[in-house]
């Protein structure tokens, strides 16, 4: 039950939404699917005077692929990226991340925008963004930003969405043809549970590696001294080895009731490794099919 009173706004327009959040009397909050939102709320760990509901607004329900980019609408929702054939066929590490998220109820309502809008250090969206290296779009009544995923991400909940703008999507570029991902998502048990850890790979031609963790820090982070180490390097087990020792300078896990620091840091060694050699199989063709789990 939400114990306090607020008002409920359902704009048609973009333009009518940012007017509600411009005003600086009004303490408002964006609703998408409200899978965190309305936890939130019930939880009093957030009390807007206004929800603003984005649900009308035309635009932000869709899935393009044009000019070697990807727009995902801000509506758009997990269950709608398994689906998409589009998003299946070029950008599959997508689906694999999002067959993990919560509960089929929870895919139906949850959209990846707000996935990152929540900004928690456990969302699952953020690595895998993070190695497509997505663009977040932004628009404001004074001007449209593009932000780099790598700039989003702020601090536990924070992210560098300004008071008064909506995200309408992401822009995530094609990284190569026949590139190869793979991601691994550790958890207490099978079924809807948050990460305890998680790990993003993609392999690309030419011995390139991107790599990215979750819930491993105050937000997801990009592994770029591990990624400096494998490329342009053969794939040997030496080398994999190698990674895991660095494994310790590009994370900072805590202990909370879902796992301690030091099982955090073992996991995601072990994590890793699986990772990198999955990603590689399958930038060859070859290796597990994307969704066979890999922990």
């Amino acid at each position: 039950m939400i114990a306090h009173e607020f008002e409920y706004m359902r704009p048609k327009t973009l333009d009518e939404a940012l007017e509600v959040l411009a005003k600086p009397s009004s303490r408002a909050q964006v609703l998408a699917g409200g899978t965190d939102l309305m936890g939130w709320m019930r939880d009093d760990l957030v009390a807007p005077d206004v929800v603003v509901d984005i649900k009308d607004i035309a635009g932000l329900k869709e899935i393009e692929f044009s000019r070697d980019t990807l727009f995902i609408g801000a509506l758009v929702t997990f269950s709608e990226l398994i689906e998409s054939r589009v998003v299946r066929e070029r950008f599959p590490l997508l689906v694999e991340m999002a067959r993990t998220v919560g509960s089929p109820g929870i895919r139906n309502r949850a959209t990846i925008v707000g996935n990152i809008c929540s900004a928690v250090p456990s969302c699952d969206s953020g690595p895998v963004l993070l190695v497509y290296e997505a663009d977040v779009l932004v628009v404001g009544r004074q001007a449209k930003r593009r932000i780099g995923i790598n700039e989003w991400f702020l601090g536990p909940k924070e992210t560098a969405l300004r008071e008064g703008e909506i995200v309408t999507g992401l822009g995530l570029p094609y990284p190569a043809k026949g590139n190869g991902g793979s991601w691994v998502k550790l958890g207490r048990y099978r079924g809807e549970d948050l990460a305890q850890a998680s790990v993003a790979v993609l392999a690309l031609p030419g011995n390139g590696y991107r790599v990215a963790f979750g819930a491993v820090a105050p937000t997801p982070v990009r592994a770029r001294k591990i990624e400096a180490l494998l490329n342009d390097r053969e794939l040997q087990e030496s080398l994999i080895q190698e990674t895991k020792g660095l494994v310790p300078q590009e994370v900072a896990p805590i202990s909370d009731i879902r796992a301690s620091r030091e099982y955090r840091s073992h996991m995601v060694e072990v994590m890793l490794e699986r990772g990198i050699k999955a990603a590689a199989a399958r930038l060859k063709g070859k290796g597990p099919a994307y969704g066979t789990s890999l922990i």
